[in-house]
């Protein structure tokens, strides 16, 4: 049985939010620990072309340092008008790990003289949970239905991507979270609001990492076979 689940982050927001949308597994014993925990401050070289390939580099990278069952995630914001710019270079847009002022100025200008339509946006993410081989092992084969298949030793691995529609606001957001430049600009279609200014209520309804988190938390339970 998993005991601990690595949070591969070293962004406190994310990991924060990333906390929530796993706590149900908590219930069973699993404990959610962070990169800090494990006194891992190296990050891998992100050289994926999507967020999906970013997700699974990342995951691979942390649970064959550590020997840990790993979820990581990769996302950013989509512009269609700007070729789909950022994408996977959503925090290094600049060319380099820009401030999330930087990243706010920048986008603005980027779409100064556009139109509301031009202006059309998704933030988008994947999240990765992986177990590497021999880890999968010990622990897969301890479940009945899952004890023929692991024959073959096969990695444990589950993806999922999400992402919610909006567009960029001619002015940014008075309220900001630390480490999500991009919600300040971003005016959820659903909503009409400020990601940054949804309520509780409104925010836990289309948050994309929280929809992708609970889907994993799904498919981890039925893979390990844990009973409601």
């Amino acid at each position: 049985m998993i005991k601990k689940i690595l949070i591969a982050t070293h962004n406190p927001a994310k990991l924060e939010e990333i906390k929530l949308g796993l706590e149900e597994l908590e219930k069973y014993k699993i404990q959610l620990i962070s990169l800090n925990d494990v006194r891992v401050e190296n990050s891998p070289e992100e050289t994926g072309k999507t967020f999906k390939e970013n997700a699974l580099l990342k995951a691979k990278f942390y649970s064959n340092l550590t020997q840990l069952p790993t979820i990581s995630d990769d996302g950013g914001l989509i512009i269609p008008y700007l070729d789909n710019e950022p994408g996977v270079k959503s925090r290094r847009w600049l060319g380099y790990d820009a401030s999330d002022e930087e990243l706010i100025s920048y986008t603005l200008k980027r779409l100064k003289n556009t139109t509301k339509k031009q202006r059309t946006a998704y933030l988008q993410t994947c999240l990765c949970f992986y177990l590497p081989k021999k880890t999968s092992s010990k622990i897969l084969s301890l479940t009945r239905s899952h004890q023929k298949q692991n024959k073959k030793n096969k990695d444990f691995l589950i993806l999922q991507e999400e992402k919610i529609k909006g567009y960029i606001a001619f002015s940014s957001s008075k309220k900001r979270i630390k480490g999500y430049p991009f919600r300040a600009l971003f005016i959820v279609e659903k909503y009409n609001k400020y990601y940054d200014e949804l309520t509780d209520e409104e925010h836990q309804k289309i948050n994309h990492r929280l929809t992708a988190l609970k889907k994993i938390v799904k498919k981890i339970k039925e893979k390990l076979e844990i009973e409601n």
